[in-house]
């Protein structure tokens, strides 16, 4: 095979997976960013994008990504797609009623939650950002074991550390937990009977930055 022929070949499989413009397309311009253009750059994408990256790569500014990422999530409301968000992060996720079409078709069977963790899930996600300590005072026992099945899973990770004596970990959640439950954001987590939500928010102990508790409404 000639150099030529190698040279056209690597540029084939260079290109085999991005889709050429079609005929008249014109190719986004510096500082656009459209809701189509949004919508691809997350599908390719392999983590989940802070605004802030998609500002820079889009080269427009916070006002505009927030404003794409608002109209995609309406657009993507109805179909089965969803966009997910977690703090300044963006994704883009099946949505929870395809959910057991989509486990079969990739062979996953994932086990249920048993009582305890799920009250553990519960306290992290309403309350977070938590420490063990406080998890444990709720529940009313030692919650070590629950927590570290639910890093295990990525139901709830590791945010940073209280400035408290001894720094403990702060623990809340994350896309995977997002994910797990079908919801975009916390602000659509269910608001909590008014004798859970008293016991759940009870005053927080010197090791947790109050400021950063969750609404229980």
């Amino acid at each position: 095979m000639s150099s030529e022929e190698l040279t056209g070949l690597e540029t084939e499989v260079e290109g085999a997976n991005v889709a050429e413009p079609a005929d008249g397309a014109e190719l986004a311009a510096p500082g656009e960013l459209t809701e189509n253009q949004l919508e691809a750059l997350l599908f390719v994408a392999e983590k989940p994008l802070s605004r802030a990256e998609i500002a820079n790569l889009a080269g427009v500014d916070r006002e505009t990504v927030d404003a794409r990422v608002g109209d995609l999530a309406i657009s993507l409301g109805q179909r089965g797609i969803r966009l997910v968000e977690s703090g300044e992060r963006v994704e883009l996720a099946t949505a929870p009623e395809a959910g057991a079409l989509i486990a079969r078709y990739m062979g996953v069977d994932a086990p249920r939650l048993s009582p305890p963790s799920l009250e553990t899930l519960a306290i992290v996600a309403y309350r977070q950002p938590c420490t063990r300590a406080t998890i444990e005072r709720i529940r009313g026992v030692d919650s070590e074991y629950m927590i570290r099945s639910l890093l295990h899973r990525r139901l709830i990770i590791e945010l940073g550390r209280s400035e408290a004596p001894g720094r403990p970990i702060l623990y809340g959640t994350g896309f995977d937990f997002l994910e797990r439950f079908g919801v975009t954001s916390l602000e659509d987590l269910p608001p909590l009977e008014a004798s859970i939500a008293e016991r759940l928010f009870s005053p927080a102990p010197e090791d947790e930055p109050a400021g950063n508790r969750a609404s229980g409404s």
